[in-house]
């Protein structure tokens, strides 16, 4: 009686491209073998996933088939034992399952009598060879990978905001994308000012055209890739490091330090709701004159209409009427407003405040400096004692880790502050004319700018004491025209037409000789 037997013909994309398998070519040999034996062929099935595991798709059917024709059929043949599986546990456990069923396993090319106890040596050969194979193709590739990520490329697909590309050199690299890239600096600069919510943000940049999930989103925030560094991930011994990356940076190092700073949640400022704010454009800026906490706003119900408050969650519940105090705001935000026609004065007492606070970015970067060489010095510390066994290398590794880190953060921090005083009248007349429409820029702005116009202005919270708005400190260039102003307001009468000529702090008779 001739036996009958099912046909399994495996192969992946790769191998047909490397090894020349074909499904063609399987099946012509199994035919043939067959043929040659007298052996009936019932099935062939065509399998085209990789062997790793039998979690496969036609080998699934082809089981459910045989155990509904238990002992009716006599064998599976394929071309070889990698044809069958490629790991070795997963293949003992199969056999033993397929010959409970009454199938006999067999690979053409490598015929083995699994009756014979010393086959079964050979078997654990040939099912062992495709597992070395496959398990040091993923070595390789994992080393090719991270020598990579060492040399600073970004290897894979590239994420949003980047494009893949092939050099003239056949060389692979990705660039931004400037649609994209555009959206993202926006979004990052939006969370390092805390004006909205990161949640209120991502819905705006969706807005804006910016088409991820927003757990993708928060992967973004996170990576550091878009401020031009590679992660190269710890293994084994090595520890985690972050190297100078080939491609073009999105964001600056200093931007995305500042944003994970506040998503670690080291900033307090309190970032409302994009959709929750527009009738209250203050929140989050006006302290509460009773216990010092930031209000909230909210809205009521009258008889007629809602009224909208600003007011305080705790105890003392305090509140103001919102529209009151936008008004009042505004008012106040007037006085800043220069006057168009004593221009020149104003860009020459902002000039004056500039080199002032040029003189104050100088002394930052000093004090940078020294920083980052306390730091250095630390970290030649700690190295002595290493050497001198007076720590062991684990409390080393984390000191250099920390220190490293520390001067890391440091060198961006002078790298972002920069002193550059090209051109600056022209910038500062440009910036005078922006500061003449104050008021109207301000009431005409959409909630984002008319915020971050706020905040600008503004360092520091303000609040309302009865009718009075007050605040600790102001912009200091605000401040410069706000004494202008004031000054000028005095001197109505006889004062000379070039404003430009008149000093800008004049003192009073009596307490020694007036100015000329």
């Amino acid at each position: 009686m001739n036996k009958i037997a099912d046909l399994y013909v495996r192969v992946s994309t790769d191998e047909q491209a490397e090894k020349g398998y074909s499904q063609r070519n399987q099946e012509e040999m199994l035919r043939k073998y067959c043929g040659i034996n007298n052996i009936q062929v019932r099935n062939v099935i065509y399998e085209d996933h990789s062997a790793k595991t039998f979690n496969r798709p036609k080998w699934k059917k082809l089981l459910v088939d045989l155990k509904k024709n238990k002992n009716k059929v006599d064998l599976l043949l394929f071309l070889k034992w990698d044809r069958f599986s490629r790991n070795a546990g997963d293949a003992y456990q199969m056999i033993n399952l397929l010959r409970k069923l009454g199938v006999d396993p067999q690979a053409i090319e490598q015929p083995l009598d699994l009756s014979i106890p010393e086959n079964k040596m050979m078997l654990a050969f040939y099912l062992a060879a495709p597992e070395v194979e496959n398990d040091r193709r993923a070595l390789n590739t994992f080393h090719g990978l991270r020598r990579g990520k060492k040399e600073g490329r970004h290897m894979g697909m590239a994420p949003y905001g980047y494009a893949n590309k092939v050099a003239e050199d056949g060389k692979k690299y990705i660039a931004p994308v400037p649609e994209q890239a555009t959206i993202l600096v926006w979004a990052f600069e939006q969370i390092a000012r805390e004006a909205f919510s990161t949640e209120s943000i991502y819905q705006m940049a969706k807005d804006k055209g910016m088409n991820i999930h927003k757990s993708n989103f928060w992967v973004i925030l996170r990576n550091p890739l878009y401020c031009g560094k590679i992660v190269v991930p710890k293994y084994k011994d090595e520890k985690e490091v972050w190297v100078e990356g080939q491609h073009e940076p999105i964001i600056s190092e200093g931007l995305f330090y500042r944003v994970q700073d506040v998503l670690d949640g080291k900033s307090r400022t309190y970032r409302p709701k994009a959709l929750t704010a527009e009738n209250f454009p203050l929140r989050g800026f006006i302290m509460c004159p009773q216990c010092g906490r930031k209000l909230t706003g909210s809205k009521c119900k009258g008889r007629h209409k809602y009224y909208y408050y600003y007011h305080c969650d705790k105890q003392c519940k305090y509140r103001i009427n919102s529209e009151f105090a936008n008004e009042k705001f505004i008012e106040v935000l007037n006085k800043y407003k220069p006057l168009p026609q004593i221009k020149k004065l104003y860009s020459a007492v902002l000039l004056e405040a500039y080199r002032e606070h040029t003189g104050f970015v100088a002394s930052e970067k000093q004090k940078i400096l020294t920083q980052i060489s306390e730091y250095e010095k630390k970290l030649s510390v700690a190295r002595n004692l290493l050497v001198t066994e007076k720590i062991d290398v684990e409390d080393y590794n984390l000191m250099k880790n920390e220190y490293s880190t520390i001067i890391q953060k440091l060198e961006s921090q002078l790298a972002e502050t920069n002193d550059d005083r090209s051109n600056i009248e022209s910038l500062m007349n440009q910036g005078v004319d922006n500061l003449i429409r104050l008021g109207t820029t301000y009431e005409k702005s959409n909630l984002v700018e008319s915020r971050d116009l706020i905040g600008l202005i503004y360092p520091e919270n303000f609040t309302f004491r009865g009718n009075d708005f007050q605040t600790a400190r102001v912009n200091e260039i605000m401040r410069c025209i706000y004494l202008v102003n004031n000054e000028l307001e005095v001197k109505k009468n006889g004062t000379k037409d070039d404003f430009n000529l008149l000093s800008r702090v004049v003192t009073s008779t009596g307490f020694k000789p007036v100015t000329f």
